[in-house]
């Protein structure tokens, strides 16, 4: 990666095997991956591929079993504790009773940002998934597509 910015995700022969009642489940296998910094990435693969099991590694809520993984040049764990990515479920996790910016505020009111530094992260938040206009709007007033 010459002349490149580092890699923002690194994995080299990543392998996460599952221990079950009826025995391993193998979800990931041998994965190389180098995301760089300003890529859109898909995961694409039917269901069970294992497509949410390497997010999850990578955003440290599974522990690969094998290989080696960095995110931001850290390891996930690093990353994780440093607040260094955002991660967004497959399902929806908003409250309901809250609005779109309250959604969007709760983790910076638990890490006890200031009213203004979280005024601006909601606003740039918003801004990069294209709600801008819909602060004051509830979960179940926007579409879920």
């Amino acid at each position: 990666m010459s002349g490149q910015s580092p890699a923002v995700v690194s994995a080299s022969k990543l392998g996460l095997t599952f221990q079950t009642n009826d025995g391993p489940v193998q979800a990931l296998s041998n994965v190389d991956l180098t995301i760089g910094k300003g890529e859109f990435v898909s995961f694409i693969g039917p269901s069970g591929c294992g497509k949410t099991t390497l997010l999850r590694v990578i955003a440290d809520l599974e522990k690969p079993t094998s290989g080696t993984i960095s995110v931001n040049g850290i390891s996930p764990e690093q990353a994780r504790e440093k607040r260094a990515y955002g991660y967004v479920f497959q399902a929806a996790a908003l409250f309901p009773w809250r609005t779109i910016e309250r959604n969007v505020a709760l983790p910076l009111e638990i890490i006890g940002l200031s009213q203004a530094e979280q005024a601006e992260r909601i606003k740039r938040t918003l801004e990069l998934v294209n709600l801008s206009g819909f602060e004051k709007k509830y979960p179940w007033q926007l579409s879920g597509g």
